[in-house]
């Protein structure tokens, strides 16, 4: 039997980050054939982040969605549609189409394949996450999807509860884990040249009006020591400006963009050091749970997310409950976190799983609510 063909989408720099070890895995299968599309935000910026993905590995296409200077939910409506026009003629001769997650790129994609007849196969489905439109998106893409790979097992008891087939779900772990058991700590020289900070700030828009947008950015700014504070750069989510002019005036450290492999291991580093991640990332609680590093989650982009003993919410955009947050962690001995997103191989369990499916066979199309 001919090697199967499967497309594997990634939109942007974090997503690319957890799905790189499971494009190696495929790539490494004897049995698969990896076909990696680059889209989305990969393809917008004065430093697009296509590039990284070009530098591991051979793309096989792109698909323009977001346009430069356009931002907002609306702008994001006509992204989606330019994708799904352009999934649904890339994705033809594919046997499987791989998207991970909830944002707009893999929403385009799975709906473009499940509608011409290439099956879906989903990561990190089933997981609960307000975000932006992030909720809907997720469960949508699970709808449409026809192989479901979730990272925990709440995640897939949630798929089931869905209506989705028990035969069609495999709880596989987070591939955030590959990333972490295999990337080092930054070493002193890269650690130094990022000012050794003692927090880490990665705070994202949550599609909030402006007032609210700023509030929660300036919480974040007034409880710092911006000497100490290292501040990533957020996505291009609605409400990315409010968050940026907020950021750019926080005296902090700046740092727009880090490949995976270095923000992992400045997160492993920052652990060690008894520092602290501040914002409203996933990664907070995925790979933050699984290094035992610290970290303050503030505000509604994360509601319902399975959370770990490393995580303290803050709700309200208030800089006592921040700096309060703060000063708990780095009181608390983090190194031994119970998580439930495995052992650091999921890349390989998800190629194996493709591996042993045919695709071909027309069950896996042919979708019945299971309840």
């Amino acid at each position: 039997m001919s090697a199967q063909r499967v497309a594997v989408v990634t939109g942007t720099r974090a997503e690319f980050g957890l799905l790189t070890p499971v494009m190696r895995a495929i790539e490494g299968h004897g049995a698969l054939e990896l076909r990696v599309i680059a889209a989305g935000m990969h393809l917008v910026g004065e430093q697009p982040t296509v590039r990284e993905v070009q530098e591991r590995f051979d793309v096989h296409t792109t698909v323009p969605m977001q346009r430069s200077g356009e931002t907002g939910r609306v702008a994001d409506g006509h992204a989606l549609a330019r994708g799904i026009d352009v999934f649904a003629d890339v994705l033809g001769d594919a046997d499987c189409v791989l998207v991970l997650g909830d944002r707009i790129e893999a929403f385009a994609a799975a709906s473009a394949a499940s509608v011409i007849g290439v099956p879906v196969v989903h990561l990190h489905g089933g997981d609960v996450a307000e975000g932006v439109a992030d909720e809907a998106m997720r469960h949508a893409i699970t709808k449409l999807a026809h192989l479901h790979l979730p990272a925990t097992p709440t995640s897939a008891q949630r798929i089931e509860r869905m209506g989705e087939a028990s035969w069609r779900v495999e709880c596989v772990g987070s591939p955030a884990a590959d990333v972490v058991r295999t990337t080092p700590e930054l070493d002193e020289r890269r650690w130094a040249e990022l000012g050794a900070p003692e927090a880490v700030v990665l705070h994202h828009p949550t599609g909030l009006d402006a007032d609210r947008e700023q509030a929660f950015a300036k919480a974040i700014a007034d409880s710092i020591e911006p000497g100490r504070t290292l501040w990533l750069a957020p996505n291009h989510d609605p409400g990315h400006e409010c968050v940026m002019g907020v950021r750019q005036a926080s005296g902090a450290r700046l740092i727009d963009h880090l490949p995976s492999s270095v923000f992992t291991g400045l997160l492993k580093r920052l652990a060690r050091e008894g520092g602290v991640l501040i914002g409203n990332s996933s990664c907070a609680l995925i790979e933050g749970a699984i290094i035992g590093l610290g970290a303050v989650d503030i505000g509604p982009r994360q509601g319902g997310r399975e959370r770990c003993g490393n995580v303290l919410e803050v709700e309200a955009p208030a800089v006592s409950g921040i700096r309060s947050a703060i000063e708990r962690l780095r009181s608390r001995s983090l190194g031994a976190i119970v998580h439930p997103y495995g052992d650091g191989h999921t890349g390989q369990r998800i190629a194996e799983a493709l591996a042993r499916i045919e695709f071909s066979d027309p069950k896996w199309l042919r979708k019945r609510t299971a309840y």
